[in-house]
């Protein structure tokens, strides 16, 4: 039997994760506070264990973080840790936590079950983001306005030429 302890006061994201990963060979537990994390790996010693980056009063990358300090002084055993991410400005916080994995949301059961899968074997999944062409994404910089629309400002500069310049005493 596969044990995940997932971390999230969010009930719609305890429902979702637990409808992906639900099948015969899995249990998962729900904690609703990042503080109740580390009793709850020491008790149980979950095989994954699934962070929300929003939960209460301990994040999720605080959570992550004490993980790691612990499971680096022997005091808990290694289990693989998977960040549930807001935006994808979060995934240099979640590579510093020590995050072996993590998905920004909005999630899908597919990429969900895929990562604890990948997570489970020793792996890690790291959802990384595919950046849009510049040309799609952002309007024409203004390096790569045409010729002509900074020609006409020229010209149009070049009729100014004809006052003389006023005397400073």
């Amino acid at each position: 039997m596969t044990t995940v302890l997932l971390a999230s006061d969010a009930d719609w994201l305890i429902e979702e994760v637990c409808s992906a990963l639900s099948d015969p060979g899995t249990d998962v537990t729900v904690v609703r506070a990042g503080a109740d994390v580390r009793d709850s790996v020491s008790a149980d010693s979950p095989d994954l264990v699934i962070l929300d980056l929003q939960i209460g009063n301990m994040g999720g990358m605080a959570t992550c973080m004490d993980l790691q300090l612990e499971i680096g002084a022997g005091r808990i055993s290694h289990v693989p840790v998977l960040m549930l991410l807001d935006r994808s400005a979060d995934l240099y916080l979640a590579q510093q936590a020590g995050a072996q994995g993590w998905l920004v949301k909005p999630l899908d059961s597919f990429r969900l079950k895929m990562a604890s899968v990948k997570l489970l074997a020793g792996g890690d999944m790291r959802d990384e983001l595919i950046e849009a062409p510049q040309s799609e994404s952002d309007p024409v910089p203004s390096d790569e306005l045409s010729d002509s629309s900074v020609e006409s400002d020229d010209v149009s500069s070049e009729g100014d030429d004809t006052e003389e310049p006023a005397e400073v005493t």
